[in-house]
């Protein structure tokens, strides 16, 4: 299985009621991560508020993906801090959910439907103990919710992208996380399924839950999210979406990436040469 799967399966361990009193859900603070020395996110400093649907949007390179890894440390950060509900993210990290780009994962693995969405209770099971009905159980109610139990004991392979994408939403649903990091959920499904993940997206939003969601079609935004995130290395503008999701910040974020990659190499070369 590959990393992300292995990684969002981990995700379940840790303390539940770990949290700093009003603290956000998360908190990133002058966050650069870089690849060889180039850098793929500078300088990203990001509250996000509780409750809201928020999408992550930025051209193609732009640090989406990287931003949510270097959030749960699955890639090194070059400098900065990151906070989860007010403390490190080992310490919270079973409050938060991960859903991994399907191009992530290695689909020929052996497992069944049913047995992705059980490692979502790993944190409450415990690794390389036996899974009990309850926890079969709790399972099967997430397959049945996304709409594809009759499909739990099909081996994941055989499974539609729709319905592969489904799997991955049932069991950040047994997680019952409070954060959700979800790395472009709508990419390549179909009209149905994509209808089935808004109005499961909209029923966490509606249970407290902060949902952020990497998307790429800017056509939907505004009817999808109530707060956004333009990043391109860097936060562009981060808001409500009436407030943000303008033209001339649109022309911000997808109109000045190369400009931005030489500023941004050029500064981390000059501190590399300063030390």
């Amino acid at each position: 299985m590959s990393t992300p799967m292995a990684a969002a399966a981990q995700h379940a361990s840790g303390d539940r009621d770990s949290a700093a009193p009003g603290a956000l859900p998360l908190s990133i603070y002058d966050l650069t991560v870089a690849y060889h020395s180039k850098p793929v996110l500078w300088d990203v400093s990001l509250d996000v508020p509780p409750g809201k649907l928020v999408g992550i949007v930025g051209p193609n390179g732009a640090g989406k993906s990287t931003l949510f890894k270097a959030v749960m440390e699955l890639v090194p950060r070059a400098s900065g801090r990151v906070l989860v509900f007010g403390k490190p993210y080992r310490q919270n990290r079973r409050r938060v959910g991960y859903v991994p780009q399907r191009e992530s994962v290695d689909w020929d693995f052996p497992v069944s439907a049913l047995d992705v969405v059980t490692m979502g209770l790993y944190g409450k099971i415990g690794w390389c103990l036996p899974v009990t009905r309850k926890y079969r159980q709790a399972a099967m109610k997430a397959l049945e919710r996304v709409g594809i139990a009759d499909l739990a004991h099909r081996q994941i392979s055989h499974l539609s992208g729709g319905q592969q994408q489904r799997t991955f939403l049932a069991r950040a649903l047994v997680q019952d996380a409070d954060l959700y990091l979800m790395d472009e959920p709508f990419a390549a499904v179909d009209a149905a399924t994509e209808r089935v993940i808004v109005d499961i997206l909209q029923e966490l939003k509606s249970a407290g839950k902060t949902l952020m969601v990497i998307h790429h079609d800017l056509q939907t935004v505004v009817d999808y999210f109530d707060y956004v995130v333009l990043l391109n290395m860097r936060v562009v503008a981060a808001g409500t979406t009436a407030e943000t999701f303008t033209s001339e910040n649109l022309q911000k974020t997808y109109g000045g990436k190369l400009t931005l990659l030489d500023q941004a190499t050029e500064a981390m070369r000059r501190s590399e040469g300063s030390r």
